[in-house]
């Protein structure tokens, strides 16, 4: 059965994850801490991320976490801050962080809907910042189903953003592929029985995505190339949770 469907991580994957996101960590923690340099240095390293440097360690939770997540990670570093404001100040700056597409979007984004495929993005990320985030590229109309883990279907890597989809799209999760840049996105994908892809525009290296994609490409840019060569493929068994 043909591909019908395709189900798109947000950050880094759309957009490239280094760009966007060491411009947000630096912000943010420089903000939490009143501009106090040394203290958002050692924060940071909490999170996974060297403010000198600008970079991510690969095992960051940002990479994957939820915002929620992140908040609860921070809240023992940041006591004056509650955990509710927290959360709000990382969606807040997550909202206005500024994101580079990993290219031309709406170009690739029309030619998979001029294939007559179904688009859609699940992300860890809450839904708000990423509507915020699709609109600013100039893509949120491409899509016809975008959850964030706060939309009501959970959070990847469990399969509940990825089996709403399907049900949106009328189509058996082996006729969809997951797209994305993390272990995460692509564990959530198999468990629900879908076809997986793994793009090299986040942290992950191939290495670490093989074992749980059925393939690696180096952005989303080709996957028409992929489908038209694997348009008659199955998926692989559903992995166990």
């Amino acid at each position: 059965m043909p591909v019908g469907a395709i189900l798109f991580d947000k950050d880094g994957t759309l957009f490239d994850f280094r760009a966007t996101w060491a411009g947000w960590a630096e912000k943010f923690l420089l903000g939490v801490t009143r501009q106090d340099r040394a203290r958002a240095t050692e924060i940071g390293h909490h999170i996974g991320f060297d403010l000198p440097t600008g970079r991510f360690r690969p095992d960051s939770i940002v990479i994957a976490a939820t915002p929620a997540e992140i908040a609860e990670e921070l809240a023992p570093h940041l006591p004056e801050i509650p955990l509710h404001d927290l959360l709000e100040r990382i969606n807040d700056e997550a909202g206005q962080a500024p994101q580079r597409p990993v290219l031309r979007l709406d170009r690739l984004l029309d030619q998979l809907r001029g294939l007559g495929l179904v688009l859609g993005v699940a992300t860890n990320d809450a839904e708000a910042p990423a509507r915020a985030h699709l609109a600013g590229a100039g893509v949120l109309d491409k899509f016809d189903f975008i959850a964030g883990f706060d939309s009501g279907h959970g959070a990847k890597p469990a399969p509940g953003q990825m089996l709403a989809f399907a049900a949106a799209a009328g189509l058996p999760p082996g006729r969809i592929a997951m797209v994305g840049d993390s272990l995460h996105d692509l564990v959530a994908g198999r468990a629900a029985g879908m076809r997986t892809i793994g793009v090299l525009t986040g942290i992950a290296g191939a290495p670490e995505l093989e074992t749980h994609a059925d393939a690696i490409l180096p952005d989303i840019g080709h996957l028409p190339g992929w489908l038209a060569a694997h348009k008659d493929r199955p998926a692989q068994e559903p992995a166990p949770l």
